[in-house]
């Protein structure tokens, strides 16, 4: 019999060889025993045992060797005891791995440098990846101490969660690096790892360090001093101090996701870190910061308070993505940090949560949950859409004390979804666990219908999806209702929507009203008055309407548009009352509703789509400026560059002049602003010819920069003449990165001039395409499927039936990208 065990620390000794991709590792356990057991199964993969010894605690015995079996196919390892044990015991396993090239477990990264070695190795762990570097109990509840002490060469560096106890030194150039003990913790947030590193610490908080390959450490300045900031804005808001002496923003060149809240020691990708002086966008910096924010948010949310089981993993993922902006906000309220969240956030929730093929913010089931393209734009983007609208609702200040109370009740322990409302409900004195429950629970989201009988409004929700959904579901909603007099005087109620259908008194005067102002609710909203829309884009003309309420209207209006409620007729009308639009939000959502339906449409509502885009961006572009100022706001670059990189795949002339002129420009050794790099390089993929291309992989290739390297992995994917496209796209599966490959195929699926001869390439070149990193492949399935593969929906839904069942793994993104390509495809055939 198997007997619960439950771990205390764990003494792990690395011993990695970077010449031949392998590690020895030690690994004792101490744990408990907690009835008699004759067995003791741990997670285990892709590892090599070579012997398993135990001793009772308390004993004087010598170490006893124990059979063992490895079961590959469960990942786990079973020891097989002497004799029943109970209790206290210690177990020693030695063993070897592999330092992989797959980007998880301990694994390899390339780099550039002057002499040896050519690689650094890291871990990643999560969710389940610690098996692959020692035998462990790898799940988020099994939390113990982990002493950490690697073996390496002098002339490199290890890096763990804690700072360094002693360092030995050993023969054959070698020495002992040992590390403090780390609190007790998850498996999935330890972390090590060597390199040539380079180790800079902040000037005012010691703690902050940044760690990155020799000649970057100027470029760490930027992050450095904003982790600072978030570590300061982390401390006081939540009241609890960061327990460890070091907090490590590690930049990594190979990294599958943007980064990884390991504790003490956190790796980005090089892009999401390192802020490079004349190449780094503003909107890469806030990028930067969001991320740094977001990972540092995790020291409390998930790292000191973890959750039970991975189904609650949304009380990591959804805290960290919201105080990810919060904490910007904070420091840069100029950037309007909390427009780009609902343009990033909040609207790409609402777009993936209205597909059938969904599911619960808290995951049913107790199996791990991994982070994919199905489920991240829910356990991330809508659950901090959620926690924005909970916030709305209960107050600043009640919002605070529950979340302490939850951080302090919780520390070093684990929690489940429960633990967190009872905490807020405490705090605020309101129903916080039943409204949180309402919409953490079940899958989807309402649409809230209004109807106007003279001064009563009628109020109907109903799950909102773009294809027929007949579910009897409710929720709780927050609804903010603002009416407006003949004056503009505005008149604000808020009601609590329990039931399907609810009647509110509107002022005897109202002219006109909006429903969910400030767009907390996480809902779309249908009128069923066409006089009230009518004198709302009146509004909207007339500014009269926040920016955020502006935005609101327009996307309730194109999510009816998708779903087949009202006709792109109707969209392109409002937008009519959107030409003198300036504002980042409003215009940016716009402009794409816009190039998603130039991309899918065909005939004349195709001509009036793009028609009306190039109006838009041209207004704007003229207004703006096209060329960056240097005390424009970051969302006002943000904006140009949208508009321009559209403008270029749409054909927009004008903007097409301008951007060629500039890429002649580039061709000819100019420095291009980064605030227009993207656009720039897209459109000298639209206009030119091999010679763009060659220009193009010449600097991918030069370039030592990550974020560069991005944008131009991207515009690859943006060539007009088919055979360039296809060299490009070949160019990409041989040469560009693992990291990056997915960046020019998703890309390529955008590209308007590709649409209909992509189908073919990406089944052609399928074999090519699944070696990538599974993440990203994942990515990619999800952009060709919708897009290239309405070029004959029957054809591609035989195609990914067929995968599915080669790889059933990739169930959730085939289910959800062939639900997208029935919507595409009722579109086009709605609009003929």
């Amino acid at each position: 019999m198997t007997a619960s065990i439950t771990p205390m620390e764990y003494k792990l000794t690395i011993e990695p060889d970077l010449g031949r991709f392998s590690f020895a590792g030690r690994m004792t356990l101490s744990a408990n025993a907690d009835q008699p057991t004759d067995t003791l199964t741990l997670d285990c993969a892709e590892l090599a045992i070579w012997q398993c010894r135990i001793q009772p605690n308390g004993s004087d015995d010598n170490l006893i060797d124990c059979p063992f079996t490895v079961n590959p196919a469960n990942a786990n390892l079973t020891i097989h005891l002497p004799e029943p044990l109970s209790g206290p015991f210690q177990l020693t396993i030695d063993y070897a791995g592999k330092i992989n090239d797959r980007m998880a477990g301990f694994y390899r990264s390339r780099i550039k440098a002057d002499k040896a070695p050519d690689y650094i190795a890291v871990t990643q762990f999560q969710e389940s990846d610690a098996r692959r570097a020692f035998p462990c109990l790898d799940h988020p509840a099994q939390k113990a101490v982990f002493s950490v002490e690697m073996i390496i060469d002098s002339n490199l560096t290890a890096i763990s969660n804690t700072g360094i106890q002693t360092i030995t030194d050993l023969e054959n150039g070698r020495r002992r690096v040992a590390f403090h003990p780390t609190p007790k913790m998850s498996t999935y947030l330890l972390f090590f790892g060597v390199g040539p590193f380079e180790i800079h610490e902040d000037a005012v908080d010691r703690r902050v360090r940044a760690v990155c390959l020799p000649g970057m450490g100027d470029q760490t300045e930027f992050g450095r001093e904003f982790g600072r900031k978030a570590l300061a804005y982390g401390e006081n808001y939540y009241d609890i101090d960061y327990p460890l002496t070091k907090m490590d923003l590690i930049a990594v060149p190979d990294f599958a996701f943007g980064a990884m809240e390991n504790w003490g020691a956190i790796t980005f990708r090089e892009n999401l870190l390192l802020n490079v002086p004349g190449v780094t966008s503003r909107e890469a910096e806030a990028r930067i910061c969001e991320v740094i924010a977001h990972e540092i948010t995790h020291q409390w949310f998930g790292n000191l308070v973890t959750p039970e089981e991975w189904k609650y993993l949304w009380l990591n993922e959804s805290f960290a993505t919201y105080f990810g902006y919060g904490m910007v906000d904070h420091h840069y309220p100029a950037w309007e940090i909390w427009d780009q969240f609902v343009r990033s956030q909040t609207e790409t929730a609402l777009s993936r949560d209205a597909l059938n093929e969904t599911f619960a913010i808290e995951m049913p089931g107790g199996a791990p949950v991994a982070i994919t393209t199905s489920t991240a734009p829910i356990i991330y983007s809508k659950g901090g859409s959620i926690l924005r609208q909970l916030e709305a609702w209960i107050g600043p200040d009640p919002f605070k004390a529950g979340l302490r109370r939850y951080l302090t009740d919780f520390a070093y322990g684990n929690a489940a979804s429960h633990h967190l409302w009872e905490s807020l409900s405490t705090a605020s004195g309101m129903p916080v666990a039943e409204l949180m429950r309402n919409w953490v629970t079940q899958p989807g989201f309402p649409v809230i219908t209004a109807e106007r009988k003279d001064n009563t409004l009628s109020l109907r929700q109903r799950r909102f999806t773009f294809l027929p959904n007949d579910a009897a579901q409710t929720w709780l909603v927050p609804v903010t209702i603002t009416a407006y007099s003949p004056d503009g005087a505005a008149d604000t109620q808020t009601i609590l929507l329990r039931k399907k259908q609810t009647d509110v008194a509107l002022p005897a005067n109202t002219a006109a009203y909006k429903i969910n102002t400030g767009q907390t609710g996480f809902y779309h909203v249908c009128y069923n008055d066409a006089k009230n829309l009518t004198r709302l884009g009146v509004m909207v003309a007339g500014q009269q309407l926040p920016p955020l309420d502006r935005w609101g209207l327009q996307n309730d209006l194109f999510a009816l548009v998708k779903s087949g409620l009202v006709p792109m007729a109707k969209l392109l009308d409002m937008a009519e009352n959107f030409l003198s639009e300036r504002a980042y939000l409003p215009l940016s959502s716009l402009d794409s509703h816009l190039f998603e339906a130039f991309l899918l449409l065909r005939g004349e509502i195709r001509t009036r789509t793009a028609r009306l885009a190039m109006t838009l961006m041209n207004g704007a572009l003229d207004a703006l400026g096209h060329l960056p100022a240097p005390d424009e706001t970051q969302t006002t670059a943000m904006l140009r560059d949208q508009l321009l990189v559209h403008g270029a795949l749409i054909g927009n002339p004008q903007t097409l002049d301008f951007l060629t002129d500039q890429f002649n420009a580039f061709l000819g050794g100019s420095v291009i602003a980064p605030d227009i790099f993207r656009g720039v390089m897209t459109a000298g993929a639209v206009s030119g010819g091999g010679t763009a291309l060659e220009a193009m992989i010449g600097r991918f290739e030069a370039s030592s920069v990550e974020h560069e390297r991005m944008t131009l992995a991207g515009a690859l994917g943006s060539f007009n003449a088919w055979p360039l496209l296809e060299q490009a796209l070949d160019y990409t599966l041989e040469k560009v990165p693992d990291r990056i490959r997915f960046m020019p195929l998703v890309a390529a699926a955008g590209n308007p001039a590709a649409m209909d001869r992509l189908w073919p390439w990406f089944v052609d070149n399928f074999p090519r395409i699944e070696r990538m990193h599974p993440l990203l492949f994942e990515r990619v399935v999800a952009a060709f499927v919708p897009g290239p593969g309405l070029q004959d929906p029957d054809r591609t839904s035989t195609f990914c039936n067929h995968l599915q069942r080669k790889q059933p793994r990739l169930r959730d993104v085939i289910a959800l990208s062939l639900e997208r390509l029935e919507i595409n495809a009722g579109f086009r055939q709605r609009e003929k």
